[in-house]
């Protein structure tokens, strides 16, 4: 029988090896070339197929996975796909725990490998038993069967970048990169990678583009709106000793480049990337054209259509504008009076929620965990007058938490919305959560926007 050496044996033998492109339209004015690590030909679609493959076949040499094993993991959905991919060859079954701001191109993706998928909230911290951590964890001590690969803290993750991410961008490159750029997520890629880098030329700066919030960049872990990034803690497969610089990057211009590089460069990209290609760009605005800055990129944008690439969405969330005079124009023309976002705690008192009910003349107030500025995770509900009426025999009432005693949360409309827009979505709810650029900023009324509109020289058609 003839044998063909250029077909593959197994889907598992097309992960790594992944192009490198040079990136010129979005780069127009920068000296120093900036070259892409295009991670999204894997087979799973992204560079988590590395660590997927390294840590089961590293589990299966130790003899943790055996025939029957369960895997199961929290995932952003990329380790997931790459775990499953390698399940589907090896006969394992999967189940995967993700964070309620997945896309549900995610899930579905998941599920469609045949996967079992778990969602959880994501404004909790990691200890908290609802987390994807916590619930994870649970799962595995409830099968004695089941296997967690723990991409957080098993050194497989960094190992497998250090033994193929690594050495590829230095033979693509021949040795000329100057500066490797990636998200910091549990910090596989980027340890693993820099690393190699390191070891080959010491001068090399291994750059984190984080998104603002993550622990990695100062922030607390609070919720943003870019996936698979970023963390709310530690993981032990970070080593800060490796990582020269660490930039920040809000959700509002991780979308922005994301959605460029896609229309401009012809690469598909997700908002991780967006955020990896903004600190790469603003890295090699300072160097000359003697340098080098690879930036990886480590999935595509087809799991994020629903999201950064749907207009409704983005408008929605306050990162785009519709034409004419927009919302924000009547929450500027509000005044100072009252706070455009007043709000109390879920373990606030009910007390608490009907003082400040009266003192700012309001009939409904937002329940949301946490410091300005907030994240739209985090708004819980709502308390209007009507409840408290409901509610106030009941003994003790006054001492409640006002977690107890809230309703669903308000809708959204963006800040870029269209007056127009807004009024006609007023129509079906009394008052709407005003978002600008992702994070809630205000609470608008039809009565804030008819003042408005009857002030002389407002545009009515708006």
């Amino acid at each position: 029988m003839v044998k063909y050496m250029d077909i593959a044996d197994s889907v598992l033998d097309l992960i790594g090896g992944t192009p490198i492109v040079r990136l010129t339209r979005v780069t127009e004015g920068i000296a120093c070339p900036v070259v892409a690590k295009v991670e999204t030909t894997n087979p799973g679609g992204s560079v988590k197929d590395r660590p997927a493959l390294a840590m089961i076949e590293a589990a299966e040499q130790e003899g943790i996975l055996q025939p029957g094993s369960t895997i199961i993991e929290p995932t952003s959905g990329n380790t997931g796909v790459g775990l499953a991919i390698v399940a589907a060859q090896r006969g394992y079954e999967c189940v995967f725990v993700v964070t309620d701001k997945v896309s549900p191109e995610k899930v579905d993706l998941l599920k469609a490998y045949g996967a079992e998928v778990i969602v959880c909230p994501v404004d909790v911290p990691p200890e908290d038993p609802r987390s994807y951590y916590s619930t994870a964890e649970r799962l595995v001590n409830e099968n004695p069967k089941a296997f967690r690969p723990n991409q957080y803290g098993n050194p497989v993750n960094p190992e497998s970048h250090y033994l193929t991410t690594g050495p590829e961008i230095w033979d693509q490159t021949d040795g000329r990169v100057t500066h490797f750029v990636a998200g910091a997520g549990t910090g596989g890629t980027l340890c693993g990678v820099g690393k190699y880098l390191k070891e080959q030329n010491p001068n090399v700066q291994i750059i984190a583009a984080d998104p603002e919030g993550s622990v990695y960049s100062g922030g607390d872990g609070r919720p943003y709106l870019v996936e698979g990034v970023g963390e709310d803690f530690w993981p032990e497969t970070y080593d800060p000793s490796i990582i020269d610089k660490v930039i920040a990057v809000s959700d509002a211009q991780s979308f922005y480049r994301a959605r460029e590089v896609s229309r401009k460069e012809g690469l598909l990209i997700g908002g991780s990337c967006g955020t990896a290609v903004d600190v790469a760009l603003t890295v090699a605005a300072e160097l000359t054209e003697d340098d080098l800055v690879v930036v990886l990129l480590p999935d595509s944008g087809r799991g994020y259509l629903s999201k950064i690439f749907n207009d409704e969405w983005m408008t929605k969330y306050g990162f785009i504008s519709d034409e004419g005079p927009h919302i924000t124009e009547v929450i500027k023309s509000k005044g100072s009076e009252v706070p455009d976002l007043v709000y109390v705690q879920p373990d606030d008192t009910v007390t608490k929620a009907i003082e400040l009910l009266h003192e700012y003349s309001l009939s409904r107030i937002i329940v949301a965990q946490g410091d300005l500025p907030l994240s739209a995770a985090e708004i819980k509900g709502t308390i209007d007058e009507a409840q408290l009426q409901i509610r106030s025999f009941e003994e003790g009432f006054l001492d409640m938490k006002c977690s107890e005693v809230m309703g669903p949360r308000l809708n959204y409309v963006g800040s870029g919305e269209s007056i127009r827009s807004v009024l006609f979505k007023l129509e079906q709810d009394q008052t709407l959560i005003v978002m600008d650029k992702g994070r809630p900023s205000a609470v608008i009324s039809a009565s804030d926007i008819l003042s408005f509109l009857q002030r002389p020289g407002e545009n009515r058609n708006g």
